[in-house]
This record gives C-alpha cells, structure tokens and sequence, in this order.
C-alpha cells in the first residue's frame, strides 16, 4: 500500500465522523451561512477533474465563487457533450475559449418598471455555463430592424447549423443555445419535474419543460405550455400589437418564408397556455418548496421547440450590468466571496494513486478508502481511444496493470464513478 495512503481504522472513523456531521450541519440551518444550499450557488455542473473537450478546452463551469449576494460563473462555455473535432453542418464557424466570469444576483426582483428587451448575445446561462441565446439570430428583413428572423427557423429548420444537442459557435466563436438544450437533461421524461437547468441574467432560475400542474405544488406533472401562438395573417403588413405599418416596412410574403420564420409572425395571448408573456409564472418548484418566479424551456410533446423557447422578448426582473451588450460577460470580482464546492463533491473525491510512472511494463493503482465502491478505471491513448478497461474497482485495494503490449508515449488513466471523476497522466516507455 503506498504509505501517503496509510491510515489506520481510527483516523478513517474520523474522517467519516467529520463528514457526517457536515452533512448534518449543512442541512439544518448552516447551509444558509455558506450558500451550499442556494439554488443559484449550488445548481452548477462545476469540471472539478479538469474534462476537456473541443478544441482540448476544459468543459462546463470552471468555478464557482459567491457573495452575501451575487454568484460569479467562470466559464469557457464548452459543452461538455461536443465532440471532440466536430464539424458543424452549413456553419463556417468553430468554439473557442471565451474565459467568462458572469455575476448572477441571488436576489433577484421582479422589474415593475418597464421591462428591458432580451438582446442580442447572451441572455442568460446554462448551468453547464453554456450561453443562452433569445429566439433572434441578428438578422432582419431588409436589414430594416422590423421583421426579426427567428434563429430556429432560419440557421436550424433552413441551414440546418444547429449540431444534434441544438447548439451551434456564431462568427464571435461562442457556443450558444437559443432553444431547449435537449442534451443537458431528458426532456422526455415527463413523470417528474423538470430539473433547474439555468439561470437568465435577472437572476431567477430557468427549468426545463415539465412541471407541477398547479403553481403551488400540487397537480400531477405537466408540460409547460407557452402562451404564444402564429397570428392569423395572411401578410406581414401588421405588427403583433397592431401597428399598421408602411408600404416600405413590410416583411416578405408568406409564399416565401412561411409563418414563424419571423419573430414577429407570433402574438402572446394571456392565459392561452401556462406561462406569461416573459415565459414563466411563480410557482413551488422543488428547489424553490416556498415559491419564485422561473422561467420554462417550451417544447412540443415531440420535443420541438415552441416559441418563445426560453425566455420572452423582455426580461421578468432587474438585470445587472455586465453581462449584456458587446464585450461583456468578463466581470470583475471586487467583493469578498467563497469558493464553492458542493457537499457531493466533498464527501466523493476519489484520491488514487499510480506508481511507477514513467512505467515499461506494469503499473499500479490504488484508489484510498473513501465512500466509493464499483468505480471503473480506464486507460486513455492520446486520441482518447480507451485502450483499457476494469469494472468494479474497489478501494483499498492494490490493482497491478500489464502495458506490455501498448505503444510508447502519453496515456491517460481515468477512474469514473457515478458522481465523480478523476484523472491522472502517465507515461509508458521502453527500456
């Protein structure tokens, strides 16, 4: 047994001891000290093992700090469900790094003056720090800033630049989503409410498509229905709210773009469906037993996206500077806050070991006692091709592994359980 892990069965009791009355403090009234509890701290899929994807760019939030009252987002805002290498369809463009740090208020309140228009660029963010996008694609009917083209007509039904989890990189290199992201939860599964899968820049949270029939948090479960529907026009002469508009300011002809091509093709009917006009209503959702205003992803019972997808034209609550306009989303910190690390985390940090490295012909790995059990480990070559693999891997255990037959150079060695990851690099070479 290597000796960093020796411990004796004592200091093992210790350790579960400590970590059990952590849990138990966090759950009856620290949490509100440290935020571990805070939807808006705790919501977040953080890259604690350093995953990378695209372009060899680490995926998901890189951290999470937090105030009294704001939560920073560190993000490059890569999915971890890109492939590595993928070429998106009819789109010239590609993700790169955008180093964000955005700040999400965690008391959010609703705007009671005038609402303040989504713009273009993000509007909000995945909890995997993916951007999200409005329903636009910055592009208008003559360039008259009139008829706005819906971007999931025109770059995904028309161009088809929308990969298969939906998301495409715009000419800025920045990956976004203006729909329901189908790849970060199951938007199939419509026997449980939906999980809390982002944040819009107001600070209230947005979920995905299924919830509690009833706002307070009875009901069976259902899909969330917009209240938006296509207008009965047979030209594009008229503006939703019935402004009659000039000759010159018309938008095209239905024979060739039909209707919902345009954002301006639909109108907002109050109490047509379950939400209000920015897409959301107040209600209990399970990270919230005592209520909050929240917004909801809008899908078909096929999951095809419905309009207004995420959020309506305007934002329900106040929003921050900083993380709208040109060049934004590169707040910076000037408050003294936390780094946060969930409680899961915490308590499933997988601690191995792998000895010798460089090795020729053998290595070993050891995993130390930890809550773990039936992990798997895998070897990784330099294309990410698993050369390796070992279901059921338990710790405490010292497990030695034959390379004879792999080629030299870099590896990758892996040990995955169902909450956790963790990775370390070894060198194979001959003597």
């Amino acid at each position: 047994m290597p000796k960093h892990f020796s411990k004796s069965l004592k200091e093992l009791r210790f350790l579960l001891s400590a970590n059990m009355l952590m849990l138990l403090f966090l759950g009856t009234g620290g949490n509100a000290v440290f935020g571990q509890t805070d939807p808006a701290v705790a919501s977040w899929i953080v890259n604690y093992a350093g995953q990378t994807g695209f372009a060899g760019i680490p995926t998901n939030v890189q951290q999470v700090q937090y105030s009294v009252n704001n939560v920073y987002i560190s993000t490059n805002n890569i999915a971890d469900w890109i492939p590595i290498g993928y070429d998106w369809p009819n789109n010239p463009w590609f993700p790169e790094s955008q180093n964000f740090v955005f700040k999400i208020t965690r008391h959010p309140e609703e705007n009671t003056g005038n609402k303040i228009q989504t713009p273009y660029g993000h509007i909000g963010l995945w909890t995997n720090g993916v951007s999200i996008y409005n329903p636009k694609d910055a592009k208008s009917w003559q360039e008259e800033n009139v008829w706005f083209q819906n971007a999931f007509y025109f770059e995904h039904l028309a161009m088809e630049t929308f990969d298969p989890c939906l998301g495409h990189p715009n000419n800025m290199h920045e990956y976004h989503l203006h729909v329901n992201p189908t790849c970060l939860y199951d938007d199939t599964d419509s026997s449980a409410h939906a999980p809390l899968i982002g944040f819009a820049f107001d600070g209230f949270p947005i979920y995905g498509a299924y919830a509690y029939k009833n706002t307070d948090g009875s009901g069976p479960i259902t899909r969330m229905q917009s209240s938006y529907r296509l207008r009965n026009i047979t030209d594009r002469t008229t503006l939703p709210n019935g402004t009659a508009l000039a000759a010159d300011q018309h938008g095209p002809a239905l024979v060739i773009y039909p209707l919902g091509a345009y954002v301006e093709d639909y109108e907002y009917v109050p109490g047509l469906g379950d939400l209000d006009e920015w897409n959301g209503r107040f209600c209990v959702t399970p990270e919230y037993p005592s209520g909050t205003y929240a917004y909801f992803v809008t899908i078909d019972a096929a999951q095809t996206p419905v309009y207004p997808y995420v959020l309506g034209p305007k934002f329900f609550g106040k929003v921050q500077p900083g993380n709208t306009g040109p060049n934004s989303g590169h707040n910076t910190i000037s408050e003294p806050v936390v780094v946060y690390t969930s409680v899961n985390e915490q308590l499933n940090q997988i601690d191995f070991d792998l000895y010798p490295n460089p090795a020729s012909e053998f290595f070993n790995f050891y995993v130390a006692p930890s809550f773990h059990q039936n992990m798997t480990a895998s070897l990784h070559d330099a294309n990410g091709r698993v050369v390796l693999q070992m279901d059921y891997v338990q710790t405490g255990v010292n497990y030695p592994i034959n390379i004879k037959d792999l080629d030299p150079g870099f590896y990758l060695f892996r040990i995955a359980t169902t909450t956790g990851l963790a990775w370390k690099k070894i060198i194979v070479e001959r003597r």
